[in-house]
């Protein structure tokens, strides 16, 4: 399988929009009884092809949030986005999560399940279909959807790596 062409990107200069994909109370049993906790799964995008996932952990909701969208400004990766769709069909696995995606025509929208959806959006894809095949953890399927996205090559690289011409990479 294809290695994940990753281009890290820095938080500091974008207008990122963060989306809550999941949160679990988790329960430590102690001695003295259980101690309960906030797990939450952020997925942040500036929707014009930047998109980063994070998980932050804490005893609060709001402060397990705020841990979870510093992680995600971490962990940003740069998405080809052509015309509002990604260039080509891609399939990745994260764990026993498995996603499909492929490219749909403007004015399909967004045809993609919960978690998927949250990171499509963010990344600014708008027209798109997309299944999750196997396991069904919002945690594995948010990671197998941005290695999906990461393994996307755009039209531009494409067209250099076989020496022809933008048109004839469409045309085939």
């Amino acid at each position: 399988m294809a290695q994940a062409n990753i281009q890290r990107v820095k938080a500091s200069e974008l207008d990122l929009k963060e989306k809550v994909v999941n949160i679990q109370r988790v329960a430590k049993v102690t001695k003295g009884g259980r101690t309960f906790s906030f797990s939450a799964l952020v997925v942040v995008g500036d929707g014009n092809g930047i998109v980063g996932q994070g998980l932050g952990k804490a005893r609060e909701v709001q402060e397990a949030i705020t841990k979870g969208i510093d992680d995600a400004k971490k962990n940003l990766v740069k998405v080809p986005i052509f015309k509002g769709t990604i260039p080509h069909e891609q399939i990745a696995k994260f764990s026993a999560s498995k996603v499909w995606i492929k490219p749909a025509s403007h004015g399909t929208g967004v045809i993609a399940g919960g978690a998927m959806r949250a990171v499509l959006e963010s990344a600014g894809v708008t027209d798109v279909l997309a299944k999750s095949l196997g396991s069904t953890n919002p945690h594995n399927v948010v990671k197998a959807t941005i290695k999906a996205l990461s393994l996307v090559r755009d039209p531009l690289t494409i067209s250099q790596t076989r020496n022809v011409n933008l048109k004839k990479v469409f045309n085939g």
